[in-house]
């Protein structure tokens, strides 16, 4: 896919690509840090027929809903022929008990088996946490183990 870079002089920086349809789909992000969702019109794809603009923790949560899901099903198709072995996304909610807290102190795989293989945060994929990782609310955990395990940590994530 082939993402194109416009400058806008006194805005800031244009990144679109193409979708199937021919519209294309992107971002604005302004010089004063803020950002915009774009959508170019049907007919035309240099004309904006929708513009939504996004704040900081809009954004991470829109980042975080588009990429887990694909790191996910990647993951699930890299584990088809391995029978038990599951990937599933779990969010950190705002109150829950390890929002501030690190992935140590979850003692998820002593406790669960599973195995946290990547966070999203604010759009970026951080792979390969290590124990000293601390979560923050709007996180989502990419996990793998079993269904058993999985349903265990997504009640640790929540209810501590």
């Amino acid at each position: 896919m082939n993402v194109e870079v416009t400058p806008l002089p006194g805005i800031g920086v244009r990144k679109d690509f193409e979708i199937a349809s021919g519209r294309r789909v992107g971002v604005v992000s302004r010089r004063d840090g803020t950002q915009d969702l774009i959508v170019s019109k049907s007919d035309d794809p240099d004309a904006i027929a929708t513009q939504v603009p996004l704040s900081n923790e809009e954004a991470a949560v829109l980042g975080n809903l588009l990429g887990a899901p694909q790191l996910v099903a990647q993951l699930q198709e890299d584990h088809r022929d391995l029978p038990g072995i599951n990937t599933r996304q779990m969010p950190i909610a705002g109150g829950s008990p390890y929002d501030g807290r690190s992935l140590g102190e979850t003692a998820m795989r002593t406790r669960t088996k599973v195995s946290i293989v990547a966070v999203m945060r604010a759009g970026q994929l951080q792979p390969s946490p290590g124990p000293d990782f601390n979560f923050t609310g709007g996180d989502v955990l990419v996990v793998v183990g079993t269904s058993e395990g999985l349903d265990a940590a997504a009640k640790i994530l929540t209810h501590g």
